[in-house]
């Protein structure tokens, strides 16, 4: 690691833990209660990133004067069941061991509501590892007056680290457009969800296969960071 100590927010879902069918299984039970139709497992498994309503609204296509139900529902069995069902990535762990024992701070920002988010995270053991966790309302409308979206809840990542300079690593396009929004670098994984090809056409950084490439990929933007702030330093005492 290198010396400088630019943070590294990270997504959840498909980034940190896989959900291991939690979640599409809660909608597909949800679904299954109401009596509405149930999308093909690849659809259902394009779902878990993105909101939540949007996905069940875009995707799942369920009618709006049902949406609340639905969403009732799934939280039920995601609470009861599904967050059992989860697991870390391989060498997640050790990863944010690494970067914390180094110094580098931390921190989460997920699209899923803040307090399941908190939820999770305590569940396997890593939530007291993260400098900030952000994430969306119980509601799924905002937090301490931040809109839902991937873009906001990373900038409010930003705000509780105090800094505007950070590497985002997620599993989806709109993570890597979250990143972007803000100014900052996001480090693609291929164990996530998005389909071939979508993490480089958003405009990752670059895409990682294992735990040890993102500790590399992680090095490597520390290190152009620390030659850029060199660089303005050096212009700065001319």
């Amino acid at each position: 690691m290198t010396s400088t100590t630019v943070p590294v927010i990270f997504d959840l879902d498909g980034t940190l833990v896989d959900p291991a069918g939690g979640i599409t299984d809660g909608i597909s039970s949800a679904l299954k209660e109401l009596g509405l139709p149930v999308p093909s497992q690849d659809l259902l498994d394009s779902m878990i990133g993105p909101k939540l309503s949007d996905a069940l609204l875009n995707v799942a296509q369920v009618p709006a004067d049902r949406l609340d139900d639905v969403i009732r529902r799934y939280r039920a069995y995601y609470a009861e069941t599904g967050i059992a069902q989860g697991r870390l990535y391989p060498g997640i762990r050790e990863v944010l061991e690494t970067f914390v024992a180094a110094g580098l701070p931390i921190a989460v920002a997920t699209q899923k509501p803040q307090t399941i988010a908190r939820t999770v995270l305590a569940h396997h053991g890593i939530d007291g590892l993260f400098r900030g966790i952000h994430g969306s309302a119980d509601n799924e409308s905002a937090v301490d007056g931040v809109p839902l979206g991937k873009t906001e809840i990373i900038a409010a990542a930003l705000k509780d680290l105090d800094t505007h300079h950070a590497v985002m690593v997620g599993d989806r396009a709109q993570d890597v457009s979250g990143a972007i929004a803000n100014g900052l670098d996001c480090i693609g994984v291929a164990w996530g969800f998005a389909p071939d090809g979508e993490l480089e056409g958003a405009g990752a950084f670059t895409v990682v296969a294992s735990a040890a490439e993102l500790v590399t990929a992680v090095e490597r933007l520390q290190s152009i960071h620390a030659s850029a702030m060199s660089e303005v330093t050096n212009d700065g005492n001319v």
